[in-house]
This record gives C-alpha cells, structure tokens and sequence, in this order.
C-alpha cells in the first residue's frame, strides 16, 4: 500500500527542489522529515509540509502505521513557466523565466 501527496505549481525551480529530494529518497519518514527540516534550502518549507501531508493520508485514508513509514519514491517535474520581461539599457527588453514544479512524494509501510 501507498500514500502519497502531490503538490503543483509550487513557485520554486525543480533544479533547487531536486537536490533536497535526493537526501531523503529511501529513508525512514522520521529521519527524511529531521533531514528536511534542518537543510537550509527554500525548498524545504515546502517538503515538510508535503512529507507531514502523506504521512497524514497514510494514516487516516489507509490505516497505515506512522512508524513504519518510509519515502519509496520523490520526485520533481517541470510545471508551467511565467513568462516575465524586465526593461534593459537602450530600450531593450530581456524576459525572466519565473518557473514552477510539480513534486509528488510517496511514502510507502515496511513489513
């Protein structure tokens, strides 16, 4: 059995959220909710939320046990970029690419 949480168009770039998502891949949820809450990186706040929020599915929508959680899968994805422009020297305009991520995690029960 699985529970998972997905969260989308989360206004972060899925490059910054990969990185904290290889730390936890495959641990203990206790230890992958420790390890996110004390990493220094943006992304952060948003995966402990996501992580507490599959935990909480697992719980109430599949009677899993909380201690025997373990994330078996994360994983980011492109969302859709905003197209932004900002004004530059000689009349020129650049444009800035504001861009959003989709990131599922699934936390899956040892036996």
């Amino acid at each position: 059995m699985e529970a998972r949480a997905i969260l989308k168009d989360a206004r972060i770039s899925p490059r910054k959220v990969k990185i904290v998502l290889d730390l936890i891949r495959g641990k203990n949820y206790d230890v992958a909710l420790a390890t996110v809450k004390h990493t220094p990186k943006a992304a952060s706040e948003y995966l402990v939320k996501l992580l507490e929020s599959a935990a909480a599915n697992a719980e109430n929508n599949h009677n899993m046990d909380k201690n025997n959680l373990y994330v078996s899968q994360c994983f980011v994805t492109p969302g859709r970029t905003l197209k932004r422009i900002i004004p530059v020297s000689r009349g020129r305009a650049n444009r800035i690419l504001k861009r959003t991520s989709h990131i599922t995690i699934v936390l899956g029960e040892k036996e």
